[in-house]
């Protein structure tokens, strides 16, 4: 009924979507960066960032099976810490950020397809971006379905990079390497970081998930384990098959593997890096517009956006004003600082859900799945040591 989201997904599909999420465009060219930073010992920083995510994952897998609703951070803080107004901030920054990625991803997935086919820049975001509001409206389990499917092209793009990878030539620095640089493995490790960031789209998600005190902490676990694996193994692949210095120095790392290990064109990285864009594109349309139906549920002002098309069974006016929010950002915004600006964002929220864990386990340690008091304890300070980073210019 209207007002209602329905639980449609199962532990597969959310798994994707999570997947999908962290994995997106960025590692077409993160895997460049983090090899200049740690040189051959980058799929060490990569381990390292996923180690360090995970504290956070495990909170975020405990809350949504206290609070299964959607706009989860907002839920979380509002009944961890009994401070509204800071609940509603956080959602409203859950959404800004997730409105701000989009629109940078589309930015970029247009420039990777504009390469590919003769279109204008502007009608194609627009074009893009309206389509992904469309699926986005028809329904949470035909979104999730599209995601799964974007997620399976990107995998088995990085599945060839890495095969072509381990089947070039090692170059000398994998053959001999040099002892590792700590001081920029560790740096690395700060930028790495940011791969991971996307798991906690899950959380708002977790009101359309069936029986979501099982289904919503193994999804979130195995996508961030999932993750973290592909990204070792395509670090691994580019240091063995492409000097650091190569790599390092590229904006397209992931063609020089295929080319090293193949010999042959990798033009198709480019297809599959806008099938990348357009997953992480829907994922935060379909994140966010929850984010909005779930404020509506606890503040006046917001209400209007809590209510479910009753044939669709999604937030539909949130959807769309989400919708329109990407498309008018990515032609109007510059978004050369805005990953980091973002990533900022979402540490933030990181740090503060962490805490409402705490919050929460102080009233009561009863609940579904649970994790011992040090994990939100550690989430908050690997958050605020990483927030601590790029507010200092560190990372």
């Amino acid at each position: 009924m209207a007002g209602e989201l329905k639980r449609r997904l199962g532990p597969g599909l959310l798994t994707a979507y999570g997947v999908g999420v962290m994995v997106g465009a960025g590692i077409y060219v993160l895997v460049g960066a983090v090899v200049g930073q740690a040189g051959v010992w980058a799929p060490l920083s990569f381990v390292l960032a996923g180690l360090v995510a995970m504290p956070t994952a495990l909170t975020y897998a405990e809350l949504t099976t206290r609070v299964p609703e959607a706009a989860g951070e907002a839920a979380y803080v509002e009944l961890g810490l009994g401070a509204h107004r800071l609940a509603v901030l956080i959602g409203l920054a859950i959404i800004v950020a997730g409105t701000v990625s989009a629109a940078a991803v589309l930015r970029g997935g247009v420039g990777y397809l504009t390469a590919l086919i003769d279109l204008p820049s502007d009608w194609a975001i627009v074009g893009l971006g309206a389509l992904l509001t469309l699926i986005a409206m028809v329904g949470v389990l035909e979104s999730l379905t599209v995601a799964a499917v974007l997620t399976a092209i990107e995998v088995a793009g990085l599945a060839m990079v890495i095969w072509a990878g381990f089947h070039a030539a090692p170059v000398a620095d994998w053959q001999a390497p040099p002892p590792p640089q700590w001081v920029g493995v560790a740096g690395a490790a700060g930028l790495a970081f940011f791969a991971f960031i996307g798991f906690e789209d899950l959380a708002n998600m977790a009101e359309e998930a069936k029986a979501p005190e099982r289904t919503m902490p193994r999804a979130i676990l195995a996508a961030l384990t999932i993750t973290a694996l592909l990204y070792a193994l395509v670090s691994l692949a580019a240091v063995r098959a492409v000097p650091v210095e190569a790599l390092a120095g590229s904006t397209r790392p992931l063609a020089l593997v295929w080319q090293h290990g193949t010999g042959g064109n990798a033009a198709f990285l480019s297809a599959i890096a806008v099938f990348a864009a357009l997953n992480g594109i829907l994922a935060q349309i379909v994140m966010a517009a929850r984010v909005l139906f779930g404020l509506g549920r606890r503040t006046r002002w917001l209400s209007v956006f809590h209510n479910a098309d009753k044939r669709f069974g999604t937030p539909v006016l949130a959807t769309l004003l989400l919708g329109a929010g990407v498309v008018i950002a990515a032609l109007k915004l510059e978004v050369q600082a805005l990953a980091e600006v973002t990533s900022a964002v979402l540490l933030g929220v990181f740090a503060v859900v962490n805490t409402a864990l705490i919050g929460f386990k102080r009233q009561s340690d009863v609940a579904p799945f649970r994790v011992p008091l040090w994990v939100p304890v550690l989430g908050l300070v690997a958050a605020l040591a990483a927030l601590a980073g790029i507010m200092g210019g560190v990372i």
